[in-house]
């Protein structure tokens, strides 16, 4: 019997969301949390992998078990045990053959950024950027990231032939102090996101020019590319599988 759980959490105080030993990861905890439940060691199997104090609004993972639990009971347990953290909104039971991971059609991240003074309460989870943003100027950088590319200049660790991913839509929010770059694609690569939107803040700084983004998609030089953001103010927000 497969279990799907849809989750939220605060990144925080964790070392990512993959499984890492002797480390506080998300999947970690509830791999704890629901083989205490089930008595018997589970393997909680995730829809993606975050880095640490990265956030997530929307995440999936699933499960297997020969026993069957009442859902809405299931769901309450382990809320009840687990690190407060992290949150279970939604329990359901799913074919075996579903994948939360595999089965991903697209996955939208948000990045939020403070423009305005430095804002202490916030700083986990607005990243403190606290200068100006030209809007019109990230709109003009965000088309030219948009479509099918090879990201391996936004990318460590990963081979030159691996690297080709399609941007569905970049859009970019502003309300008040407060602007939001939403990032949509079928699958990331490794610090992906957070080369993106450091990029784009050094064009918006006049660090780097708009031109050098065809040339990081040409050369494929990670050394070429700007410094990747920091992980606060990064959220996986949408996880589509239709």
């Amino acid at each position: 019997m497969r279990y799907l759980i849809n989750l939220s959490y605060d990144g925080s105080n964790f070392f990512g969301s993959q499984k890492q030993k002797d480390k506080k990861t998300v999947i970690g905890e509830l791999e704890r949390v629901i083989s205490k439940i089930f008595d018997e060691e589970i393997k909680v199997v995730g829809c993606s992998r975050t880095d640490r104090k990265v956030h997530a609004l929307d995440y999936y993972a699933h499960f297997d078990s020969k026993k069957e639990k009442e859902l809405s009971t299931l769901k309450h347990s382990i809320n009840s045990l687990i690190d407060k953290s992290i949150f279970i909104k939604d329990i359901k039971i799913v074919n075996n053959l579903f994948h939360s991971r595999f089965d991903v059609k697209t996955k939208e991240y948000v990045y939020k950024i403070n423009t305005k003074e430095y804002d202490p309460v916030s700083k986990d989870y607005i990243f403190q950027y606290n200068k100006e943003i030209n809007i019109s100027l990230m709109k003009k950088i965000a088309n030219k990231i948009e479509g099918k590319h090879n990201f391996h200049a936004f990318t460590s660790d990963t081979p030159i032939e691996e690297c080709i991913r399609t941007i569905n839509y970049i859009k970019i929010t502003k309300e008040d102090k407060l602007v939001c770059i939403y990032i949509c694609a079928s699958g990331f690569l490794k610090y992906m996101v957070r080369n993106i939107v450091g990029l784009m803040l050094e064009i918006n700084e006049g660090k780097k020019d708009i031109e050098i983004i065809s040339k990081l998609f040409k050369d494929k030089n990670r050394s070429d590319n700007a410094v990747k953001a920091s992980p606060e103010g990064l959220y996986l927000n949408k996880v589509n599988y239709k």
